[in-house]
């Protein structure tokens, strides 16, 4: 029996995504609500650069309300993962204070704790691991290592005792990278797909670089098999990380209408767009508003080269709304 695949981006509060993924909007518009109406998870990635306060945590129950289904996958403090001081026992409070009303409401699919590439296999990482699963014992936690050390019976074996999820991710290959894989242990199967800039991955001048990637339907295929057969033995979460203008929500659409879950799939119309444009005719698409195309030389809407929002020109015939998408990038 397959039990539930859960789809969705990597946050949501990205001020590149405005008039590509969001439409033009008051003061008091809910990007998270928005996203929550076409997704049933999302990671939140704020609380790796600080620990929310419970209010935060709490705000975020009641803005999702409208959708029964959805559950939070959150990211973990980086303090506790990327910082070698350590971390205090008052960080852990604080940041079980902040996941116990997600806990409570029962919107908490998974707790990610990530590690960079730069952290290995060893006695001591396994120690600091066992430190920081104690710390949060009876989470449902799930663990994202980069480097191929990690990736061996003996340390599933570790995770499955500990009741931790391992984290399959999609990245650029190097040589000491982790690669593809479906495995399961721990209370959830999760899967993170982060693009495959591998030219950008290390060398970047903005961090948004390495996540400047949009997979195209063939390179997520593989990916579907996988997550269908982790689907077989536990809830998935699928995260898509490669945020940069909005094409973590073309990747996530397109990814589970190739799962065949019936929602319309945005590859149908990657024919007349590409590029992050996608988006934009994508959720016109799928608001009911008509999709027209043309290019960049003779598109009516262009204003700069170098602005997504010069990409989209909303105009009203007959009463609909027409969005004109600029086919060249």
């Amino acid at each position: 029996m397959e039990h539930q695949i859960r789809v969705g981006p990597a946050g949501w509060s990205y001020s590149d995504w405005e008039g590509i993924v969001y439409p033009p909007h008051g003061s008091k518009f809910d990007h998270l609500a928005y996203l929550a109406s076409f997704f049933d998870t999302i990671e939140i990635n704020s609380p790796f650069y600080r620990i929310p306060p419970p209010s935060h945590a709490k705000s975020w129950v009641r803005r999702v309300a409208a959708n029964p289904a959805f559950k939070f996958t959150t990211k973990i403090f980086r303090g506790f993962t990327h910082d070698a001081a350590g971390f205090t026992g008052n960080e852990v409070k604080a940041f079980r204070d902040y996941l116990d009303p997600l806990a409570e409401s029962n919107r908490l699919g998974a707790v990610l704790i990530q590690y960079p590439w730069s952290f290995r296999n060893s006695e001591e990482s396994r120690g600091q691991l066992e430190r920081l699963f104690d710390g949060f014992d009876g989470y449902p936690l799930s663990l994202e290592v980069r480097h191929s050390s990690f990736q061996n019976d003996a340390f599933r074996q570790f995770l499955e005792e500990r009741k931790v999820s391992w984290v399959n991710i999609d990245q650029p290959l190097f040589h000491d990278s982790v690669k593809p894989s479906d495995t399961l242990t721990g209370p959830v199967g999760y899967v993170r797909l982060h693009g495959r800039n591998f030219e950008k991955w290390f060398a970047h001048g903005e961090s948004w670089e390495r996540y400047n990637y949009l997979y195209s339907s063939e390179e997520l295929t593989p990916w579907v098999d996988r997550i269908h057969r982790m689907s077989d033995a536990k809830e998935t979460y699928v995260i898509t990380n490669n945020h940069f203008r909005g094409q973590a929500i073309v990747n996530a659409r397109r990814a589970r209408g190739i799962a065949g879950d019936g929602r319309e799939d945005a590859a149908a119309i990657e024919g007349n767009v590409s590029g992050p444009s996608v988006t934009i005719a994508y959720f016109a698409t799928n608001a009911g508003i008509g999709v027209s195309a043309c290019s960049r030389s003779t598109c009516p809407a262009r204003v700069s080269a170098d602005s997504p929002l010069t990409r989209m020109r909303t105009r009203f015939a007959a009463g609909k709304s027409v969005v004109t998408v600029c086919t060249t990038e």
